[in-house]
């Protein structure tokens, strides 16, 4: 059985902030009443809006089944995937306010400009394989892939970039710092056991800027996926990091060399 709902949803070509008024912002969050059926989602809600009352709202989606990440957005504060973001979550007098992620220049409405992720992408080294070996001689065992595994469930929602605050709160550590989604993609090759690259420590220490992340772990809270970003992927990594950078055999074998010179 239906009910009315109210909903507040963001329209607009400004980002929403709370310490600027509508007008500066470009955009302001509208209210409307729609109706809610059983078993619905609140990507079902904002297409009955678009069918129903605002045929211009800009809202980005494509499968509709929690694996593309493309629904994107923040409902009642919270990164979510709208399309996985049960009505039931709510109270029927509840209002359910929808706006777009934060951390990404926004287009329109709830739509947002995510090319900074892709262009993070391109500076990652793709996978190597061993030289000698061709496609089809490849040869592991599950046991060989099972750490990296769980990193290859990521869909690029990018809710994790959205809700980390080094990205979120400091727009100027963009260029350092690649987020996340990309620390999980270097863990995941770091650990192929069949990547012949050996700089994937190094990168993620000197270009991705994995030294920014100090652990809070928000990240891996809003991941849709559960995967554990910051346990099984960037806390290894910075290990890692720490291992080759200051690792004490090596200091001293330095020391050793330098005083026999």
């Amino acid at each position: 059985m239906g009910y009315q709902a109210h909903f507040r949803v963001w329209r607009g070509a400004g980002r929403p902030d709370e310490t600027i008024t509508a007008e500066e912002a470009d955009g302001a969050l509208h209210d409307y009443d729609v109706e809610v059926n059983e078993g619905e989602v609140v990507l079902d809600v904002i297409h009955r809006l678009q069918a129903t009352q605002t045929p211009d709202l800009a809202v980005r989606w494509n499968c509709k089944a929690g694996k593309c990440g493309s629904c994107s957005a923040e409902v009642n504060g919270k990164p979510r995937l709208m399309c996985m973001t049960r009505m039931s979550t709510f109270s029927e007098g509840e209002t359910v306010t929808v706006t777009p992620i934060r951390t990404f220049p926004l287009i329109r409405d709830l739509v947002t400009d995510v090319s900074y992720n892709y262009e993070k992408a391109r500076e990652l080294s793709a996978f190597a394989p061993p030289p000698g070996v061709a496609p089809g001689d490849y040869r592991m065992q599950q046991i060989d892939v099972e750490r990296s595994q769980e990193f290859r469930k990521c869909i690029e929602c990018f809710l994790c970039q959205n809700t980390c605050h080094v990205v979120r709160d400091h727009d100027d550590n963009k260029p350092a710092f690649a987020g996340p989604r990309l620390f999980i993609r270097a863990a995941e090759l770091d650990m192929h056991p069949l990547d012949s690259k050996e700089d994937r420590k190094e990168f993620a220490q000197a270009t991705q800027g994995i030294g920014y992340c100090n652990i809070t772990k928000c990240c891996s809270e809003v991941c849709p996926e559960g995967i554990h970003i910051t346990d099984n992927a960037i806390i290894p990594m910075k290990e890692r990091v720490v291992d080759r950078k200051y690792d004490p055999i090596t200091w001293l074998g330095s020391k050793i060399g330098r005083r026999k010179d």
